[in-house]
């Protein structure tokens, strides 16, 4: 991978996942308003907008990670490995954010699950089984940044994320 290629490239997996919160949250903001429930119509479009910040932040941060290599190559070896752990470990962050977002996304729809007209709730469900797989997908993407071990803090909260947004989905199942 060249310069060129590795500056222009796109986060594929984080851009897809942000794009499935994204819509989970849009699903859960329409169950609410037709549910007549505005306080958690806004909680929604509140963790939708959170999350298109943190899909924008991750597209810039994420090609900056890839040129590292290069962009460092004439500095001394413990500098550049210094600058290179750096610049991943700011590339973890929005997936982290966003497995953090997600969880909150599924938590919600496990509260709509509970609360929104009865025709809808199984819309509930379904975003907030989105939302998890969302999360859980997320914690990949944080290991990787970070060429860390599994035990790394940032990849032990992103589990939790996941494991948090996974519960919530199954509560909203149940809630059927």
């Amino acid at each position: 991978m060249t310069s060129q290629d590795r500056s222009d490239a796109e986060p594929i997996g984080a851009t897809a996942l942000a794009a499935a919160g994204v819509a989970a949250a849009h699903a859960l903001a329409e169950v609410a308003r037709a549910s007549g429930k505005a306080a958690l119509a806004a909680q929604a479009e509140v963790l939708r907008l959170r999350l298109t910040g943190a899909a924008r932040i991750n597209a810039l941060r994420y090609p900056r990670a890839l040129a590292a290599q290069d962009t460092t190559a004439s500095l001394p070896e413990d500098r550049r490995d210094w600058e290179i752990g750096q610049a991943y470990a700011r590339a973890a962050e929005p997936p982290l954010e966003l497995a953090r977002i997600a969880a909150d996304i599924a938590e919600l729809g496990a509260e709509l699950a509970t609360q929104a007209d009865a025709g809808l709730r199984a819309d509930a469900v379904a975003a907030a089984q989105l939302a998890a797989g969302a999360a859980r997908g997320a914690v990949a993407l944080v290991a990787i940044n970070l060429t860390a071990g599994q035990d790394d803090e940032r990849v032990v909260e992103a589990r939790r994320c996941a494991e948090i947004a996974d519960h919530a989905a199954s509560q909203a199942l149940a809630a059927l």
